[in-house]
């Protein structure tokens, strides 16, 4: 069994050593920075920014999980909106999402091919966006690099 230190941590793991994971993108509710079929590479119990790219537990229905956009920091949590202002199952339809229901965040998106491509350079441009950062570069401003990315 694993020794607990005083802080918590278990002796031996890594100072901010955290678990990484894939999730996958479902509906257009982030559009159009995600599209449907993107994956998201995710560090679980990362600590998150205004405008960082997050995957919540529904605060309804517990068992399901979403993406957003953290917006804004309120009392009691986050509020976190989708990209694509059309679609509302986002703060604005179930209000504030505690802390203790957002479980990581954002660092690449992963676009899957869409469709055959027709030669080497569509092969080429396609991959070249395939991989986009999600997140702030150091010496950069405070703005999300994928809030850049979108206003193309």
């Amino acid at each position: 069994m694993p020794e607990q230190v005083a802080d918590g941590r278990e002796r031996g793991h890594a100072r901010g050593l955290r678990r990484v994971g894939l999730a996958e993108v479902y509906n257009p509710s982030m559009e159009p920075t995600l599209l449907p079929g993107d994956q998201l590479l995710v560090v679980y119990g990362s600590r998150v920014h205004v405008g960082d790219v997050v995957v919540v537990r529904h605060p309804f229905q517990h068992d399901l999980l979403i993406v957003k956009r953290a917006a804004e920091r309120r009392d009691g949590g986050w509020w976190v909106l989708g990209d694509n202002p059309r679609v509302r199952n986002d703060s604005r339809e179930f209000g504030i999402v505690p802390d203790e229901l957002v479980l990581a965040r954002a660092y690449l998106r992963l676009r899957s091919p869409r469709g055959t491509q027709r030669s080497v350079s569509s092969t080429l441009r396609r991959s070249a966006g395939a991989v986009r950062p999600l997140v702030r570069l150091s010496g950069r401003s405070r703005s999300s690099l994928s809030r850049r990315l979108r206003a193309r």
